[in-house]
């Protein structure tokens, strides 16, 4: 049990160091910082585009007060060629106003314009950054690949060099083993001959083999002593057919 929760153990942490080595990973960090830039000036863009929709609006307004103002300063001299003071008073009261909502109004577009410029400028400075940053990335990201293949290479020869040294290893091994059999080999036929190990199959002492060894021996002796009484001497012959039937010829 406690190998088994070892074997998990291991495991586990070799796939959340493999997880922090990916999460770690350079590109995708640069990436990711760029990404959050382009969001940034995303962001930029669309605060300039609502300020500048915001000063139109207020343009528009101003426009339209300017244009009652006319009307009624149109109002006031109608009134007074009437002989209308009241209605006059009235126009002109209006028209004055119109005239200080126009003062606000102008300050407030100014505001605007002056935020305008300023995100302008802004955006500007990040696209400026953003395209240094990017140029920079990928230099970085360029150089961290070809690290990576040279570590890849260094590894891999790595590899090789030890591949190498284990079938070295592995050959003399074989050849030990080699030597080691031969050499079994060798004392098992050198004690064979002498006689030193016996016949698994045979129950005989090693008395009883010489024994009947010297018996065989004699048995052939008087065999041959027969042999020669039965035949008798051999006839001479001529010189050419004495070395035709000469021994070993």
């Amino acid at each position: 049990m406690a190998g088994l929760w070892e074997r998990f153990t291991l495991i586990f942490k070799s796939k959340a160091s493999r997880a922090l080595d990916r999460a770690e990973n350079p590109t995708e960090t640069l990436d990711y910082s760029y990404e959050q830039m382009i969001q940034q000036l995303q962001n930029v863009k669309r605060g300039v585009a609502d300020v500048v929709t915001a000063k139109k609006r207020l343009e528009l307004q101003t426009q339209t007060i300017e244009q009652n103002v006319v009307k009624l300063e149109t109002q006031a001299r109608q009134a007074v060629a009437a002989n209308r003071e009241d209605l006059a008073r009235q126009a002109l009261e209006r028209k004055a106003a119109a005239q200080q909502q126009l003062q606000g109004l102008d300050a407030q577009v100014q505001q605007l314009q002056g935020q305008q410029e300023q995100l302008v400028a802004s955006q500007q400075q990040l696209e400026t950054r953003i395209e240094a940053f990017r140029s920079e990335k990928e230099v970085i990201k360029a150089q961290y690949s070809a690290a990576q293949a040279q570590v890849k290479i260094g590894e891999a020869a790595t590899g090789i060099g030890k591949g190498m040294a284990n079938t070295g290893e592995a050959i003399q091994r074989a050849r030990d083993k080699t030597e080691e059999l031969q050499a079994r080999a060798s004392a098992i036929e050198e004690l064979t001959a002498t006689g030193a190990l016996e016949d698994l199959g045979d129950n005989r002492t090693q008395l009883d083999r010489e024994l009947a060894q010297i018996s065989a021996s004699a048995q052939v002796d008087d065999e041959l002593a027969k042999l020669k009484a039965e035949v008798g001497p051999a006839p001479v012959e001529s010189g050419e057919q004495q070395k035709e039937i000469e021994p070993g010829s």
